[in-house]
């Protein structure tokens, strides 16, 4: 693709030779002639000069590189249209495979695909050009919107919900059963029917491996334009607000509601029945075990301001020293104190 038709397309201000032919993308270090590359990151100025690039996304105030350059507001979302353009669509042909179950009361929109071994239940509906990977399992009473696209090893259980272009990773089980159960009196458990809905709204992406829960009444929400990451777990009854962002292995106790634009990092873990304000930024391995307001930046366990935390962090690595410290002053006291007692005593003698 000529340079000039890839600055139409990414919506870009060209600098340079508009008849380059580019060929692909690549890093800023990895890039070869034909390539197309970015700076967003200022860390990565220094090795601009040396890029063997053909042409480079950057800033519009950036600084001029020794190649073609497209300008843009956000060379890294410029970045992620390129890819785009340049990574062949590997898409099934639409209809049923010979191999998959269906209900005979299933619904499929045009231009669907559904895999081989997919089963799908009673009284499912699927919308327009979604496509089902095999080995899919889609319970009875499910509702799925236009141009989804469900990998393999998905599980989505009964009435459950899903919006329109919503992106279920390979492994991911929307449905499953809550964690609810009631201690009887001879200490055993019973378990509390899971029986309410889930909703998927649309654009969200859940990545592989990661489970939505169903409560016993109620449901569980996660709603439009909300990116999730591999091995997270959404309890029961909880409420993810709009494009929030989570990492690997977050995990969200039941009853609690996330507000919008929320972002965890890793393995952040929230306990249930919280409130996490809107706009709020976790960093990585945070306890949250106290409902937040909106706009807070928290880290650490239990999780209090990001600041806060920074701070204490650096006492904590001083705790054996500061520990011997007062030890050692301590024992001076001590030694004082007893030597200003036997100098009252001799005085009264």
């Amino acid at each position: 693709m000529k340079l000039r038709e890839l600055a139409e397309r990414l919506d870009c201000r060209l600098e340079g030779d508009g008849e380059i032919e580019i060929a692909g993308v690549a890093g800023i270090q990895d890039a070869r002639p034909g390539d197309l590359t970015f700076l967003a990151n200022p860390k990565y100025q220094s090795v601009l000069s040396e890029t063997r690039a053909s042409a480079v996304l950057l800033r519009e105030d950036g600084a001029a590189a020794p190649c073609a350059m497209l300008r843009t507001r956000d060379p890294y979302l410029a970045f992620a249209r390129a890819v785009g353009l340049f990574t062949p669509v590997s898409r099934p042909s639409p209809g049923v495979h010979s191999m998959a179950a269906v209900a005979a009361d299933a619904a499929l929109g045009s231009g669907v695909s559904i895999g081989a071994f997919v089963s799908i239940g009673e009284g499912v509906r699927i919308g327009d050009g979604t496509i089902v990977y095999p080995n899919v399992t889609i319970g009875p009473g499910t509702r799925i919107g236009a141009d989804c696209l469900i990998h393999s090893n998905v599980s989505l259980r009964e009435r459950v919900t899903l919006g329109d272009r919503v992106v279920l990773q390979n492994g991911v089980v929307v449905g499953g059963d809550g964690y609810g159960f009631v201690r009887r009196g001879d200490g055993t458990h019973e378990k509390i029917p899971q029986v309410a809905s889930v909703v998927i709204e649309d654009d969200v992406e859940l990545g592989a491996n990661t489970t939505v829960d169903r409560p016993a009444v109620g449901e569980t929400r996660i709603k439009a334009g909300t990116k999730i990451d591999n091995l997270v777990m959404i309890g029961h009854g909880v409420i993810v607000g709009r494009n929030v962002l989570m990492a690997a292995q977050v995990g969200i106790a039941g009853s609690t509601e996330i507000g919008d634009e929320v972002m965890f990092g890793g393995q952040v873990g929230v306990g249930g029945h919280l409130s996490i304000g809107r706009g709020t930024v976790a960093v990585g391995q945070s306890g949250i075990t106290n409902s937040v307001p909106a706009g807070s930046t928290i880290a650490g366990y239990p999780a209090i301001d990001g600041r806060e935390w920074r701070r204490a962090s650096v006492i904590f690595r001083r705790l054996p020293e500061l520990k011997k410290r007062i030890e050692e002053l301590e024992a001076r006291l001590a030694e004082l104190t007893s030597r200003t007692g036997m100098a009252r005593g001799d005085r009264s003698s």
